[in-house]
């Protein structure tokens, strides 16, 4: 069977429903928001603090990597409530499990940034 997208088509669709879910997030994950707003205060400093285009693409991806664990995290979410409102051990544990992946994706966050500081101002 053919796919119904290819080529062009199909990155065109693909943009589409990834651009949807952008909007999707930023309207229903207040997190997503907040973790949105701190990259933008962040991203301009990263031209400032990063000396070498390592450090800048080290500083830029850090912030980046916490949106999309957060993507991750609030699809895993989504998923979980769909299934319906009743507590279960499994689901409790998915949601807990995503929320340890944001957490950590903030911990290379602030120890990138950090460092990079450090180094760009202290040392």
């Amino acid at each position: 069977m053919k796919p119904a997208h290819t080529g062009w088509r199909h990155l065109v669709h693909s943009t589409r429903y990834s651009l949807k879910g952008l909007k999707a997030a930023f309207r229903h994950e207040a997190a997503f928001r907040q973790e949105l707003g701190i990259c933008a205060v962040l991203l301009p400093l990263a031209a400032w603090i990063g000396r070498e285009p390592v450090e800048w693409i080290l500083l830029v991806g850090s912030c980046l990597l916490v949106l999309i664990v957060e993507l991750l995290n609030s699809a895993i979410e989504s998923v979980v409530d769909r299934i319906g409102p009743d507590r279960h051990e499994l689901s409790g544990r998915a949601k807990d499990i995503g929320s340890a992946a944001v957490m950590l994706s903030l911990v290379i966050l602030g120890l990138t940034w950090g460092l990079l500081a450090w180094q760009r101002f202290l040392i």
